[in-house]
């Protein structure tokens, strides 16, 4: 799948990915196609693990959506990503079944966002996380959040830290590979 993360530390934000792109068995690195996991909206940084397919299309639906794209506190991406959630639905067919037991619509998507006003996870139900120190999404989540953990407290930068959790990704996860992409900026006061 992927490993993503971001990371807020000292007034500073940072977002970064993997690169590797996968089908079934089949791996797309670097080297066969400029795979870039993480688009630009407004301010806002995203990236998402899961299917390849969602890339396109939330890339296109999010950019179309202009200002009603907000995405600076969790209740403005809350709102974002259930008017998101009735567009995939009507407009692109998306496939809102998981379980049989699941308490709502799946939307298939799991997120990351970076902005100046903070860190933020999205989850397949519209459940939305500030995080406070980092996270990380994917199947490299786990070698990725420990890597973060455990550097986290040194005299490093946000950006420094998420390259960390991302190289430590792709160094234990099979479904992740470099090179790293990752951006970062200031927050606002």
């Amino acid at each position: 799948m992927t490993t993503c993360v971001v990371v807020k530390k000292n007034n500073q934000i940072a977002i970064a990915s993997d690169s590797l792109m996968t089908f079934g068995d089949t791996r797309l690195s670097h080297a066969y196609e400029v795979n870039n996991k993480i688009f630009q909206v407004g301010e806002s940084f995203i990236t998402m693990a899961g299917t390849a397919a969602h890339f396109p299309v939330m890339r296109k639906l999010m950019l179309a959506m202009g200002d009603d794209c907000k995405l600076d506190n969790r209740e403005d991406i809350f709102e974002t990503f259930s008017r998101i959630h009735t567009i995939l639905k009507d407009q692109y067919f998306l496939n809102t079944k998981e379980d049989e037991d699941d308490p709502y619509e799946s939307s298939q998507i799991t997120a990351l966002i970076a902005n100046p006003s903070g860190i933020f996870g999205i989850y397949s139900y519209r459940e939305v996380f500030s995080f406070e120190r980092f996270w990380g999404i994917g199947s490299g989540r786990n070698f990725a959040l420990g890597g973060m953990y455990a550097v986290y407290d040194q005299d490093l930068s946000a950006h420094e830290i998420a390259e960390i959790g991302v190289q430590a990704g792709v160094e234990f996860d099979k479904s992740s590979a470099a090179p790293v992409r990752i951006h970062s900026f200031s927050m606002v006061d």
